[in-house]
């Protein structure tokens, strides 16, 4: 038997087979985790955030779960960028409406996510992602755009989402609704430099990114909590999913000039080429920060065009 083999046990998600580290958070709390045990360990900052979200247990498309999923330690970063509307609507579904500048721009990012303690275990993703107007807001466009430039109270469709391990993809694709796939991924977001390289089918560049760092600054748990709201469809109905994040460490950056963002040959590259980026407006990096990734809720979307 192989070392990965021993190291790995297999869990059932509704028929979907996935392996899983043998004695890691899944294996041990199925996200039930013991919080106590949790703050020992020496990767996590703390649980305080965590302990004032109660767990609960739903049934989804992966089977009966506990919702949210915690992400106790994981950085982050996100580049922006402007993109024509008429590229960006013709990537969007008709019931979902872009946060433009004016009426001939909107915004578009790459993103990447580092999660190095959290329910599911280890694993990395990215994400090409649209910023929309919130479902069902009317036209308050400008303050839905100061806040998303802040980072605080984000509304996106996703184009593409790869991840790095298989109960992430599993999770994702049918509990969620996301555009999922496994590949390798690495991801790494110190005080001093960003590091991101997505992998295509044949092992070469999908997309990569480096840069150098935006200045930090030190939060206390609690004190910054943002949102991203997500929609998507499951089984042809239009779910939001909300994540909750705890910025801890973070900084953001107008220049970026600096930063240097290769398109290769993938899923990823030919979706942001899709999108018809024009220049990058801002890069915002946290080095450290926690997340509760709640399970999708349906909502009502009407089309655009109505």
């Amino acid at each position: 038997m192989s070392s990965t083999q021993k190291d790995t046990v297999k869990v059932d998600l509704r028929g979907r087979q996935v392996n899983v580290p043998q004695g890691g958070l899944y294996d041990r709390y199925r996200m039930d985790p013991d919080l106590d045990a949790i703050a020992r360990d020496p990767r996590v900052s703390g649980v305080d955030f965590f302990r004032k979200l109660p767990k609960t247990k739903v049934d989804s498309p992966i089977g009966p779960t506990i919702t949210p999923n915690f992400y106790y330690t994981i950085s982050t970063a996100r580049l922006t960028m402007l993109a024509p509307s008429r590229a960006i609507r013709a990537r969007l579904p008709e019931e979902l409406s872009p946060l433009e500048m004016g009426t001939a721009l909107g915004l578009v990012s790459v993103m990447f996510f580092r999660y190095d303690v959290c329910d599911i275990d280890f694993y990395t993703e990215a994400a090409v992602g649209i910023a929309v107007k919130p479902a069902r807001h009317g036209k308050l466009g400008f303050f839905d755009l100061v806040s998303g430039l802040k980072n605080e109270h984000l509304h996106s469709y996703v184009l593409s989402l790869p991840v790095s391990s298989e109960i992430a993809q599993v999770r994702g694709h049918y509990g969620y609704g996301f555009p999922k796939w496994v590949t390798d991924l690495d991801v790494d977001a110190d005080h001093h430099r960003t590091t991101a390289r997505v992998a295509n089918d044949t092992g070469g560049v999908d997309l990569s990114l480096l840069a150098n760092t935006p200045a930090q600054r030190a939060y206390p748990s609690g004190e910054r909590v943002g949102s991203l709201t997500s929609y998507t469809t499951i089984d042809g109905a239009w779910h939001s999913t909300l994540n909750q994040t705890n910025v801890l460490s973070a900084g953001t950056t107008r220049r970026t000039s600096g930063i240097a963002l290769q398109l290769g040959e993938g899923r990823m590259s030919d979706d942001l080429r899709s999108l018809k980026p024009k220049r990058a407006i801002q890069f915002d990096v946290m080095t450290e920060g926690q997340a509760a990734l709640h399970m999708p809720v349906p909502i009502s979307i009407q089309s655009r065009g109505k």
